[in-house]
């Protein structure tokens, strides 16, 4: 009995020194985790305390009660500033002014870019601002000179792509090189298919071109084009000047355009249509040899798609038949 009363009094006694020396230790840990959280200010408030299941911790159980309430919203929270617009428009210095129009246009303003020229002639390239998951556009005519706006294109699209945009799409209101869209002659080069292989590989997305020398050039890219037709416009601006159809004519500048002119006279009340019968000896040099269609004392609209001497008008002024008239390029 007494080896059982001393036995059992060990144990009340060292069950109650493990008991104090426990509420000791938590209490240590309490005082340690208090000056924690009073020097990092951290307040950490559950909204249902831990329970305990058989001996074991159990996690609360969250319902949309005691959610927070971003995440019990029926409507998506948007992370995304809604004035800031996911599309952006840089321009080139090839025709800051038609860049500057289509901005204010869509309502946006110009992208912040910045272009030099190095003393040798090299073109640097930055953006200044971030185009990171945007819908680039780079309005960059290939205008004269020819090389040099290309090649700032090339730079630009490359600046945009390594900027991680998430297209880039190249407006080209004037392709360069789309002359050279076939061969006329022995070991020629078809160099409007060598552009559209460096706009491709440089890294654009999708081309945006207007009035192509020929729609075959369409096919040289391996990315989608859309061709747009400045035909609408100028219709409208006809139109305006109140021209009487009957001293309207439309002449084609060679036999190849004869399609295009006769499209665009139907669209003129059914305009008559003229012909110039030339004959190019070299590379911008041409001379009229004919003229097919009566044009005299009339307004002459000359419909072509590249114009680069405009030496047909010249020639045209100068013959008898056309003494009077009044030339329109479109």
């Amino acid at each position: 009995m007494a080896a059982a009363t001393t036995s059992l009094g060990f144990s009340l006694s060292t069950s109650s020194s493990s008991s104090s020396s426990l509420l000791s230790r938590s209490h240590n840990n309490l005082m340690f985790s208090n000056r924690i959280s009073s020097r990092n200010d951290v307040r950490c408030r559950l909204i249902e305390p831990l329970r305990s299941d058989n001996g074991r911790p159990s996690i609360p159980v969250f319902n949309e009660h005691n959610l927070p309430g971003f995440l019990t919203s029926r409507h998506p929270v948007n992370m995304v500033n809604e004035n800031n617009t996911r599309l952006r428009i840089f321009s080139g210095t090839a025709n800051p002014l038609l860049s500057q129009e289509i901005a204010c246009y869509m309502g946006l303003e110009l992208g912040k870019i910045k272009i030099k020229r190095f003393a040798d002639g090299e073109i640097y390239v930055q953006l200044q601002e971030s185009v990171r998951g945007c819908d680039v556009y780079l309005v960059q005519p290939t205008c004269p000179p020819a090389n040099e706006n290309l090649m700032e294109l090339l730079i630009m699209i490359d600046a945009c792509r390594r900027a991680s945009a998430k297209t880039i799409t190249a407006v080209i209101p004037y392709f360069g090189y789309a002359r050279a869209d076939r061969k006329t002659q022995g070991r020629e080069s078809i160099a409007a298919k060598l552009v559209a292989n460096l706009i491709t590989e440089a890294g654009a997305n999708r081309v945006l071109a207007c009035d192509l020398h020929s729609g075959q050039s369409m096919g040289y890219f391996d990315i989608p084009v859309d061709h747009v037709y400045g035909q609408p416009v100028i219709l409208d601006y006809l139109a305006s000047k109140t021209i009487c159809s009957d001293d309207l004519v439309v002449v084609s500048p060679d036999v190849g355009g004869v399609a295009r002119a006769r499209a665009f006279a139907k669209k003129l009340s059914d305009a008559p249509l003229a012909i110039v019968d030339k004959r190019r000896h070299a590379h911008n040099v041409a001379e009229v040899m004919n003229l097919i269609g009566d044009v005299k004392g009339k307004v002459a609209v000359m419909v072509d798609d590249m114009i680069d001497t405009a030496g047909e008008s010249h020639h045209l002024l100068l013959m008898p038949r056309l003494p009077g008239a009044m030339i329109i390029f479109v």
